[in-house]
């Protein structure tokens, strides 16, 4: 066998990742190694190494004299970054967004009203700097560039919240935002008042409002779900 190209392993991860997700290999199915190996024409080192990580994330559990097996979805690691992004590539999109999105207007408000308390000057000018950025891409189908001053508005939210629980969840909410950008289940230009409501959260951290920062926040959160109501139903 020829020496595997480099990348051949995440390769082969994300098409095992994206078929165990989308329910090909149903909870209970059993991997064989040597299997995998042939219907990849990769080495068996290579399966091995694809077997660890997807048992990091609770998709499989390797067991003696019996193989690989398919674990039920609630086992998951469901805030895995690599979770959420095959997830979301699936038929289960729309339960999948909707569930993050749930989880978004859970958090985000309080760690919004907590980072009016704590935000230091430079977080503060940083998230009015995204803010901006977000107004200067949001006409033109600059969707790609508006993604980027979103997923960086939102990590500062939650790191300026000063709580290490909340700042974890900035990759699950860059793979939401992401998610939907990719998948299309966004409007050619995002929706103004979403626009204006993110300027207006920078102020009121700017400001110390951690009232009126909470209040704006879950007001983005609640428009973000119904814009799911429309665009994937």
């Amino acid at each position: 066998m020829t020496t595997p190209a480099p990348g051949l392993h995440p390769q082969v991860l994300a098409t095992l990742g994206l078929a165990i997700t989308a329910g090909e290999y149903p909870p209970g199915s059993v991997l064989r190694t040597d299997e995998l190996a042939q219907r990849f024409d990769v080495s068996r080192t290579v399966i091995r190494e694809v077997v660890r990580v997807l048992e990091s994330m609770h998709l499989v559990e390797s067991r003696r004299r019996v193989g690989v097996i398919v674990q039920p979805t609630e086992a998951w690691n469901v805030y895995d970054p690599q979770v959420i992004r095959w997830r979301l590539a699936g038929a289960d999109r729309p339960r999948q967004l909707r569930s993050l999105t749930v989880l978004r207007s859970a958090v985000e408000p309080v760690a919004a009203g907590l980072a009016a308390l704590h935000a230091t000057p430079e977080q503060c000018r940083e998230l009015t700097e995204q803010a901006l950025g977000m107004v200067a891409t949001s006409r033109g189908r600059q969707l790609e560039a508006y993604l980027v001053h979103d997923v960086a508005f939102h990590r500062v939210v939650l790191n300026a919240s000063g709580n290490e629980m909340f700042a974890r969840l900035g990759d699950v909410v860059a793979e939401v935002l992401t998610g939907r950008t990719h998948h299309h289940v966004m409007f050619e230009d995002p929706d103004p008042a979403a626009v204006t409501l993110h300027v207006q959260v920078a102020e009121a951290v700017r400001e110390k409002d951690a009232e009126r920062a909470e209040r704006l926040t879950r007001e983005i959160a609640v428009g973000a779900l119904k814009e799911l109501d429309v665009l994937a139903p």
